[in-house]
């Protein structure tokens, strides 16, 4: 069985929302996570994405949807930008007859 490794681009959002969460988000899949930690924002963002491929593929649904020009902090509110990051994903399909 044949992993495949999908490699996105992840940014670490600097919110400033009242319950001090780090959001992170995942740009090519529109897929965002929060956590209290940095670490955490980004195990729960690499979760998120791994259950959003999982459903997208069952679902026959596609696989990039990137988020819109107006919401991408690369392009808009960089100052919000703490951190930007590869995302690293294997996925495993398996088949069933």
């Amino acid at each position: 069985m044949e992993k495949s490794k999908f490699v996105f681009t992840g940014v670490l959002l600097n919110e400033s929302n009242s319950s001090g969460t780090m959001t992170a988000l995942c740009l090519e899949v529109d897929v965002a996570s929060e956590g209290e930690t940095i670490e955490e924002a980004k195990n729960n963002l690499m979760e998120a994405v791994s259950l959003y491929i999982e459903s997208a593929v069952e679902n026959n649904l596609p696989l990039l949807r990137p988020i819109p020009k107006e919401d991408n902090p690369l392009l808009n509110n960089q100052d919000k930008i703490i951190e930007k990051f590869m995302l690293k994903i294997n996925f495993t399909v398996n088949a069933y007859a």
